[in-house]
Order: C-alpha cells, then structure tokens, then sequence
C-alpha cells in the first residue's frame, strides 16, 4: 500500500498589492522610534532580500474557512471522488478567521468543521479538525494524513493549508510587507500504484527560546498601539535558524527514503524569503557535496508573497497543473516537500509523482 496525492487545487486571492503600495506607509522599528529611511528605499532593499513585488490579499467579504472551502472543491473535482467518502479533513492555520475590520481571532467552530460544512458534507464520520504547527502545517498535515492511512484509521484524507495574514499585520511594521493570503488542498489516499509519500521527517527547537522568533505582539507604532496584537518576527534570527537546520533535515529525509541527490527532480520549499530559501537549498546540496541544479526550485513568492500554511500546496498546484514558470512534473519524479516556520518547526517529505 502506498500514499498518493490523487487531487490538488487552490484559492489564489484576486486582490494584488504591489510594493508601491507602502510608499506613503509609516514605518517604526520595535522600539517604536521612527524608520528615518525614505519609503522607496526601504522597499528596495525590502525587495532586494526578499525577492517580493507583489502578495495576494483576500476580498473584504471573504474569510480564511471560505477560501480553504474554495481549495478543498477544486481539489476534490481534481481527485474526481465523492466527498463523502473523506474520512479525514485536515486544515493547517495560523489565526483562524478573523472578518475584516477586526482583530478578534475566531476558531470556534473549528476551520476544519466549516470547510466540512461549506462542503455540504453529511457523513458524520468524515473527521474535521485543525492543526497549528506555524508555516509548515499542511507538510506537517500531510505527514498525520500518511499515519492515518498507514494505521488502517483512514483510506482518503485531505488536507489543506489556508491563512489570511492580511488580517493579521502591522502596517507600521516593514515586514508586514512580506505576509499574504491563499489556500491549497490535497487529497491523500492509499494505492496499489508505484510511488507516493517515501519519507518524511519533523522537528521542533524550543531549548533556545526558539519559540519567540515568530510571536504575536504590539504595534510598532506605540502611540496607535489600542492593545491589538500583530504577527511579529525576529527576521535574522528565523533566517539563522533556517539554514542552520532545514538543509539537515531536507538530507535525513531524502536519505530516509534512500534516493540519490542526483534523482530529486524539484524541492517545493515553504516561499519566505527568496535570498532565504536559495540558500538552504545550496547548503542542502553542498551536504552531499553537489551542486545546485539551476532548475531544482520553483519559486511563486515574487508575485504570491508569504502566505504561510498555503505556500507549499499552492505553488505544488502551480507547477503541477500549469507548468509553471518553466517547471514541469512527470510521472515517476521524485520530489521534496520542506518547510520552517513559528515554533520553531521544520518538517520535510520525500514524494513520488
């Protein structure tokens, strides 16, 4: 028995922001003094770093549950399957639902329950829960949905990744120029075919207070601070601890499924940071004393931004269904699912096509 992915499909938000966007924004460091840089070069360097010129936000009317319903759909017409038959629904998020204009987090019901039930699903027996595991929550819901299967609990799962950071970030912070909204889904199921899910591995660092590098704090603006609380980071050290661990973790993964470097074909690594995530990939090769191949990344973070659970599944989507930018999958390739994010986590996956 193995476990393949039968069915993908996303929610790419509609609403585009570019960067001149924040040109005539306000930005304040974290002690709350004002950034004496003029906004144009604050966003040169911002993109110089970063690599993005454009996120995706979410329509004012729209949720994080509605668009994560608006992936599930396309990913069940993708699987051509009954969703009845789903025995588990899995979504990864960060902040639940929160309707524009508020800072009010909502998670009760759960994501999972109102994507089940914009679903129209009846069968009670279909299971909906949510998973909190920072940026790498759909690889993370991926790796609890091949568990499931393995155990005889489950035969069909989907998982999906779904934020709307939009509704989270400080306007008086740079980095929320990094943050986006989108939502990705898969099916996962067992199968006599070749293939599938070859390995997988996880880990969470909290020893070094490594769990304050991604939080959620006041404005950095502190006369508009109302006691409203923002996503907030500590960029260098996440960018640190990133290529400190991912790379080691991307090889113990691989070499868990015994494959060579020189048979992965695409690495789909969670888009944060651009300079970010070419770097781990060079370190990751350097482990096995190789080089880079220039067409191993496919990268969407220039015009999607950072949109957290919804990175990975989205641009896995992309490439699968539209070749693109150039990257193309075919049956038999072997590919890398990596991800880092709040917690501090890192998790990883080694797929067949």
């Amino acid at each position: 028995m193995n476990y393949k992915i039968t069915g993908s499909g996303s929610c790419i938000p509609t609403n585009i922001q570019d960067n001149g966007t924040f040109l005539s924004q306000s930005f304040y460091d974290d002690n709350g003094v004002k950034l004496e840089l003029d906004n144009q070069t604050i966003i040169d360097k911002f993109n110089s770093i970063t690599g993005i010129e454009q996120r995706k936000y979410i329509n004012k009317e729209l949720n994080t549950s509605d668009i994560a319903a608006v992936a599930a759909q396309d990913a069940i017409e993708d699987a051509r399957i009954d969703p009845e038959t789903l025995d588990y629904i899995i979504v990864a998020h960060n902040f639940g639902d929160i309707p524009y204009g508020s800072k009010q987090i909502d998670t009760l019901p759960n994501l999972a329950a109102r994507v089940k039930s914009k679903l129209k699903i009846k069968n009670p027996s279909c299971v909906a829960y949510d998973i909190l595991f920072g940026c790498p929550g759909w690889v993370e819901g991926m790796i609890q949905a091949k568990a499931f299967i393995k155990a005889g609990m489950a035969t069909k799962c989907m998982v999906v990744g779904a934020d709307a950071l939009s509704r989270v970030i400080d306007k008086y912070d740079r980095d929320s120029m990094i943050f986006a909204d989108g939502a990705g889904a898969t099916i996962l199921e067992s199968t006599d075919e070749d293939g599938g899910v070859l390995s997988h591995t996880s880990a969470t660092y909290t020893s070094e207070n490594e769990a304050e590098y991604i939080y959620y704090g006041k404005s950095c603006n502190i006369k508009a601070d109302q006691g409203q609380k923002y996503i907030k980071m500590q960029g260098r050290k996440v960018y640190e601890f990133a290529l400190s661990h991912v790379p080691a973790a991307m090889k113990k993964c691989l070499d868990d499924a015994n494959i060579e470097i020189g048979q992965l074909k695409k690495i789909f690594i969670h888009q944060a940071n651009k300079k970010m995530d070419e770097a781990i990939a060079k370190r990751f090769y350097r482990l096995y004393k190789a080089p880079m191949p220039e067409d191993i990344l496919p990268m969407n973070i220039e015009e999607f931004g950072n949109s957290s659970v919804a990175t990975v599944p989205t641009l896995f989507n992309l490439v699968l269904k539209q070749s693109y930018k150039g990257h193309r999958l075919n049956k038999g390739d072997i590919i890398l699912f990596a991800s880092v994010g709040s917690g501090m986590n890192i998790n990883a996956i080694t797929y067949q096509i």
